[in-house]
């Protein structure tokens, strides 16, 4: 069997999921509506990526883990433009994690765990420390460590930190190719 995520890809309406190049997605996994992702980017066992009443953005080199849940807000009386769900690049989404309706930048890791609500802002080079909750319009400013429920600012991102974006990332985008080659050799 040759792997093509397409299988595990769903259409809502007039919508169909956008996949970059060398993207994974796995068979357990569910990608629906008006969602688009970024070459090497990967979506992992039993998440789900709903793109149903909004759009969904995904970037480059960004690794969605198993169990979570990506969902929009949807436009409405109490919410005219809704919000969609934007993630950047190089993105590290922890286990059972929920993101909704909310933008998410470059090099950001979101901690096991973690809720961040509708028409929050995280800005680039964040991470989100495990079981956060970032409410509705808070906006997490670039180069800090955020923890708790709610999340405050702990302290500044060391220099390791920041570089460990990128390994992240890289390392990700390493084990879904090997997933990638496994899924087409059975």
């Amino acid at each position: 069997m040759n792997y093509r995520p397409q299988q595990f890809i769903r259409r809502f309406e007039e919508h169909h999921p956008k996949l970059g190049e060398r993207v994974f997605i796995d068979p357990s996994a569910v990608v629906i509506g008006n969602v688009s992702i970024g070459d090497d980017s990967s979506i992992w066992p039993n998440t789900t990526v709903r793109g149903d009443m909004h759009s969904i953005s995904i970037g480059a080199k960004t690794s969605i883990q198993d169990n979570s849940v990506l969902h929009i807000t949807h436009a409405g009386p109490y919410n005219p433009e809704g919000y969609p769900l934007q993630i950047g690049d190089e993105v590290t989404v922890a286990h059972s994690v929920t993101l909704h309706g909310c933008t998410i930048g470059n090099c950001v890791l979101i901690g096991m765990g973690s809720i961040v609500m509708d028409g929050a802002v995280i800005e680039d080079n964040v991470v989100v420390g495990a079981n956060s909750l970032i409410p509705p319009g808070k906006h997490l400013a670039s180069g800090w460590l955020y923890v708790g429920s709610p999340a405050k600012p702990v302290r500044a991102l060391s220099k390791g930190e920041y570089s460990y974006f990128s390994y992240s990332a890289a390392n990700y985008a390493k084990l879904k190719d090997r997933h990638i080659a496994a899924l087409s050799t059975t």
